[in-house]
């Protein structure tokens, strides 16, 4: 198989075309990547001399270039999308742009070189806000709450018309929230890490009381491999791990985990439109596909913290390549 993996560069994209080149050795992966603030090619330093992989410099937004690159691949998994929700509060255009404008031009290239697959990941974010009960569901209304959320709602749809209208042989994914290595450290778990390393105090919004469903990233690229090759076209997985915690409680681990206590912690201002809770069921992946979380998250939160007080100076190059933007 031919695939092309657009965001690549990115955590879970990078990620994603690790466990593919491993599970898969005949593969080849093309990364299509424009190398934004949050992608980095050094995530791949371990897969950049694999005669399987080759990288593109390159925006999903530039429809000659896609339609070049996708004229001989058999498949699509769109990781390429501005993901930070503070971020499309304050500057709202460029989410709408790449992550909307950006899937519709991938999808028009897709549909016009006859590709077999593509998946389209998304997140949980599209379904907004849950009460203290319940879960989201593939069939929960969308109502997202942010611009980055309604941004990638609308990209969702897009290709949900592409399968209706064009039979565009389309899928889509929606995850919880990823924790794992080479993720951008703005991120919570990656950058209350950071701020202790720099002897400074962690912000936590508001009460600290929103919860989030947590899902390691490679038990993520595991389910994106099951549904690329095994999901029904047009249908829509959520991919969650059942492993629901108060950004307090993540807090509290990583503070006890580097040998800190609470006098570490700066409760600030909440967000704007700050979803209270989230957590999917994942019961359509389980009993359709067969996947399954691999990891409890005792197991994953512990592998992730080692991973980055392990790999400190990969943190400090990424602020040193942010205080030079």
């Amino acid at each position: 198989m031919k695939l092309v993996v657009t965001g690549g560069a990115g955590f879970i994209g990078s990620c994603f075309i690790r466990h593919i080149l491993s599970v898969y050795p005949d593969y080849k992966v093309i990364n299509l990547d424009a190398l934004t603030y949050a992608g980095n090619i050094q995530n791949l330093d371990d897969v950049k001399d694999n005669p399987n992989y080759s990288f593109i410099h390159g925006n999903i937004c530039d429809k000659k270039l896609v339609s070049e690159i996708l004229k001989e691949a058999d498949a699509v998994v769109n990781f390429a999308a501005e993901s930070h929700v503070d971020r499309s509060i304050t500057g709202p255009e460029i989410f709408v742009e790449t992550n909307v404008q950006g899937t519709l031009n991938l999808l028009q290239c897709a549909k016009d070189s006859g590709i077999n697959r593509y998946l389209q990941v998304s997140t949980d974010e599209v379904y907004g806000t849950l009460p203290k009960d319940g879960y989201f569901y593939e069939t929960t209304p969308l109502a997202p709450n942010s611009p980055y959320s309604a941004s990638k709602a609308g990209a969702d749809l897009l290709v949900r018309a592409y399968f209706e209208t064009y039979k565009l042989p389309a899928l889509i994914t929606r995850c919880s929230n990823n924790y794992g290595p080479y993720q951008y450290p703005e991120k919570l778990i990656p950058f209350f890490i950071s701020q202790l390393l720099k002897g400074e105090k962690v912000p936590v919004y508001g009460d600290g009381l929103n919860v989030r469903d947590w899902l390691y990233v490679y038990d993520h690229c595991k389910a994106i491999d099951v549904v690329l090759h095994k999901g029904k076209e047009g249908e829509v997985y959520n991919i969650g791990g059942h492993n629901e915690k108060t950004n307090l409680e993540i807090t509290k681990i990583i503070l006890d985990a580097m040998g800190k206590d609470e006098s570490s912690i700066n409760f600030v201002k909440d967000r704007l439109g700050h979803d209270r809770r989230y957590a999917i069921d994942n019961t359509k992946i389980q009993s359709e596909l067969g996947w399954r979380p691999s990891l409890t998250f005792e197991e994953g939160i512990k592998l992730t913290i080692d991973w980055y007080l392990n790999n400190q100076e990969w943190i400090k190059q990424i602020e040193k390549k942010k205080g030079a933007a």
